[in-house]
């Protein structure tokens, strides 16, 4: 056997692994959360919904995921609003630092959250907005605006330049050019950015845990609180409940993948590097 088809079987290999476990982990997870006993034997011995029922009341999830929705509306929208026009000012602009401030935007996104949560969430405290669903929504901006513009810039790229000029000789103002003209063909990507950006959020934990109050806890936050909090809880609720999530991330990401090609971001960090 030639190395590069053992190298092209060890890899084929390793990721059959791989998924096999995960797969397994997933499924006993699934499993668990209908079944009403299961000790030593290789199912439960029966099976019921009964727990998904009692997740829902026991840790008031429509709280939590009115929660999490206002969470995700409220940083998509700011980092829309905010992101697109800086996207578009390093798109078509040439200035002394665009390159440096095109990777301080990258920070963020590079950096573990954890880095720069600690600090954050103690500026947040100081000024008495962590705790609240402001604070929430301002530590996940952070990393939201930046993941925005870099999402967003190579939509703008792709946008030939000439029907910008064309319409400022037909007399069209900035605000009429990317309202009226760049604004319906960047429709796609800002769906795709707002998707990501949603998506971000919901699995958002260190930032939001850091800086979430009871009542401003998202599904991550009150999933991870279920699971350490004292007292006695049946392992099938907490499971129902990580099934819940775990569903929510699947839906938004099929979603996401609808709307978002991923060669345009390589190719844009390709160009960069070059």
């Amino acid at each position: 056997m030639t190395r590069p088809r053992l190298g092209t079987w060890f890899i084929g290999t390793a990721i059959t692994i791989f998924f096999i476990g995960l797969a397994g982990v997933v499924g006993s997870v699934v499993v668990n959360s209908f079944g009403t006993r299961w000790f030593d034997t290789w199912l439960p011995e029966g099976f019921t919904p009964d727990w998904y029922g009692q997740a829902w009341d026991e840790f008031t999830l429509l709280p939590v995921l009115g929660v999490t929705l206002t969470v995700c509306l409220l940083v998509a929208v700011i980092s829309v609003l905010v992101g697109v026009p800086a996207s578009y000012v390093l798109a078509r602009r040439a200035f002394p630092g665009r390159r440096a401030l095109y990777l301080l935007f990258l920070l963020p996104i590079l950096m573990p959250p954890i880095t720069y949560g600690i600090p954050l969430a103690t500026v947040l405290y100081k000024y008495g907005l962590a705790g609240h669903l402001s604070g929430v929504v301002l530590a996940n901006l952070v990393p939201s605006i930046p993941f925005v513009i870099l999402t967003m810039t190579p939509f703008i790229e792709q946008i030939d330049p000439a029907v910008e000029r064309a319409a400022r000789m037909c007399g069209a103002r900035t605000v009429q050019i990317f309202t009226k003209i760049l604004a319906p063909l960047l429709i796609p990507g800002i769906l795709a950015a707002t998707i990501l950006v949603v998506v971000r959020t919901v699995g958002m934990f260190e930032l939001t845990f850091l800086t979430a109050g009871p009542d401003s806890q998202t599904l991550v936050v009150a999933l991870f609180y279920s699971m350490s909090a004292a007292g006695i809880r049946a392992q099938q609720s907490v499971d129902a409940m990580a099934v819940i999530y775990t569903a929510m991330m699947l839906v938004l990401l099929v979603v996401a993948l609808r709307f978002v090609n991923p060669t345009q971001l390589v190719a844009r960090v390709k160009d960069d590097s070059e």
